[in-house]
């Protein structure tokens, strides 16, 4: 991850949380005192972003020290994550910030932990989707890898997606794809969203790259995977979780997506400490 390309965002952040100044703080401690924030966790998760903490205290204490737990060890309860020295103002200024962040993409980084679990022995991968926070997708995607996952697109030009409104607006799959096939570069896959095996048969004739089975049973998925036979790579998308991702990992798809990783992972349980 680029550090230095998160440094507007984490102003921006700052601005947000400090109004015009912490006014609590300013009034019980003295400019003067030094304290020791730790980051202490309150429950079990995947580590991840505590670089980012550091970076937000940065923003406040020129020169700052810390120490860290490496991104993608399981923590366990009790466990000591962040810590570091500096003026108390700066340090209770940075603390929401610096969690917000981290409890963030910690419970992202477990949640993927716990899907790519559920699906060891068989070769598909576990990827992200679109669905994230407005301004934190770099982040939340970096914590679907430090939990074991893989990235799906980044933006709408990493790759073409024929989505069922692009579908419906052409009157068929095939004219959706020979429209983009004349107007994209030949550097893109082309990854069409299917909803019945009638659909797939289209794609096959109309040699897309991905095939996404969107929405469809264990058993049309086994279907679809047997008429594609390797001519196209297989995504498996909506309404996968915990409970069925084993299932559909057997029908043999290549790809299982799931916006569940970034736009409901609960946040992990973490506090800072704070001594003087």
């Amino acid at each position: 991850m680029d550090l230095l390309s998160l440094q507007e965002d984490i102003i921006h952040f700052l601005r947000e949380d400090l109004g015009t100044g912490d006014v609590t703080s300013q009034a019980i401690f003295s400019p003067g005192a030094i304290g020791l924030a730790t980051f202490r966790a309150k429950g079990q998760f995947v580590c991840a972003g505590m670089a980012i903490a550091a970076e937000v205290f940065k923003n406040r204490i020129a020169g700052l020290s810390y120490t860290a737990a490496e991104d993608g060890r399981l923590i366990q309860p009790g466990e000591e994550v962040f810590s570091c020295q500096g003026p108390v103002l700066e340090l209770l200024q940075a603390e929401r910030v610096a969690l917000n962040l981290v409890q963030r993409l910690c419970g992202i980084a477990t949640l993927t932990h716990f899907f790519v679990k559920e699906i060891e022995g068989f070769p598909a991968r576990v990827t992200d989707t679109r669905k994230t926070t407005p301004g934190l997708r770099v982040l939340e995607k970096y914590a679907v890898r430090v939990g074991g996952g893989h990235n799906h697109r980044f933006n709408l030009a990493d790759g073409i997606m024929i989505k069922d409104n692009h579908i419906a607006a052409c009157g068929s799959i095939t004219e959706a794809v020979d429209r983009v096939r004349q107007q994209a570069p030949h550097t893109l896959k082309i990854e069409v969203e299917t909803e019945d095996l009638d659909q797939v048969k289209e794609c096959l004739v109309a040699q897309v790259d991905i095939i996404m089975l969107d929405n469809m049973s264990a058993d049309e998925m086994r279907e679809a995977v047997k008429l594609i036979n390797g001519q196209a790579l297989v995504e498996a998308s909506g309404g996968v979780n915990l409970q069925n991702i084993r299932e559909i990992a057997a029908t043999g798809v290549d790809i299982i997506s799931i916006g569940a990783l970034t736009h409901s992972a609960p946040a992990s349980d973490i506090s800072m400490e704070l001594s003087i």
